[in-house]
């Protein structure tokens, strides 16, 4: 299947630090290249026709072989409004858009493109051998709901007070046919501009379910990272090395 692909980079990262002072999320580096190389791999390696990169904090840091649309209103507005600036691609043709600060196997972009329905995404069945990895306290700190039921999501974004209530992790890829991202707009539509501006899209999802959307949950065991804050590309390069040095493979290697 022939699809363009969408990286969500406007954001400052904030959580990152030092390490996002001076350039966008996406510029920072893991096991030897930053993470946007890492996506633009293994978007293209999955078959992307063309890349298109939102940029809104230090948007003149991200140039390349990718396409570039702006979000002037990054610092005030949410990653929904990020992914409504790609509009015009979203209603051409399938699109595969990706957070900026994730890594992940090209295999994850395969099925989610494989997968029945107008909207999907990926969620990792794994995520507690990750979530416990960054989070050794409370892995439930920083995990949300989620709940499928024959392969299509029923509930997502919630603060989990047990692990019964995760049933995996969603890790921030997601595909659009052009009659999914017209339901997202319709329901956009209806919305204030302010609430629009402040929508997630987790919460997005969650209220498309409500509104009786159907989304379509593919389920992938490890392979990804998400790199929230600098003490997440400590872990993994930590993880990495020790993997390495023992000959093995962390289930959660995306390379």
């Amino acid at each position: 299947m022939k699809f363009q692909a969408i990286i969500l980079a406007a954001g400052r990262g904030s959580r990152m630090k030092r390490l996002t002072e001076e350039v966008p999320k996406c510029l920072t580096p893991l096991a030897g290249l930053p993470l946007l190389e890492w996506q633009l791999s293994s978007l293209r390696q999955a078959g992307a026709s063309a890349v298109t990169v939102v940029r809104g904090w230090r948007a003149e840091k991200l140039e390349g072989n990718f396409a570039t649309i702006d979000n002037p209103e990054w610092s005030t507005s949410n990653m929904v409004v990020t992914l409504s600036k790609t509009a015009s691609l979203l209603s051409q043709g399938p699109c595969v858009v990706s957070y900026s600060d994730i890594v992940y196997h090209p295999d994850h972009v395969r099925e989610l493109l494989d997968a029945p329905g107008d909207i999907a995404i990926t969620y990792d069945l794994d995520w507690l051998d990750l979530w416990s990895a960054r989070n050794e306290s409370d892995p439930l700190a920083d995990a949300e709901t989620f709940r499928e039921e024959d392969g299509w999501l029923k509930a997502i974004g919630s603060r989990p007070k047990t692990l019964d209530e995760v049933q995996g992790q969603y890790m921030g890829l997601l595909r659009f046919s052009p009659a999914g991202w017209s339901q997202v707009e319709q329901f956009l539509s209806e919305l204030a501009p302010e609430v629009v501006n402040k929508l997630d899209m987790t919460s997005l999802l969650s209220r498309l379910l409500e509104r009786g959307v159907r989304i379509a949950a593919v389920s992938v065991r490890g392979k990804w990272c998400e790199c929230d804050t600098e003490s997440d590309l400590e872990v993994y390069e930590s993880i990495l090395e020790i993997s390495e040095a023992e000959g093995r493979r962390w289930r959660h290697d995306w390379r």
